[in-house]
């Protein structure tokens, strides 16, 4: 089987970009989400989760 022929699990129609957008903005509570368009068309959609620690200032109950 060539490189090429492999069944891709992962593609996502043409028509529902716009519905895995929404799903990761969704599920992101800081983070980023990134569309890569290619000839006029969204060809992938990525996404970053950062995980936020508190500072020790907001652990220590000040306030500035």
């Amino acid at each position: 089987m060539k490189t090429n022929d492999r069944q891709k699990t992962d593609i996502v129609p043409p028509a529902d970009w716009l519905d895995v957008v929404r799903k990761k903005v969704e599920d992101l509570r800081f983070g980023s989400v990134q569309i890569i368009v290619h000839e006029g068309r969204v060809t992938q959609v990525d996404s970053l989760e950062k995980t936020r620690f508190p500072s020790a200032r907001d652990e220590n109950g000040s306030s500035s």
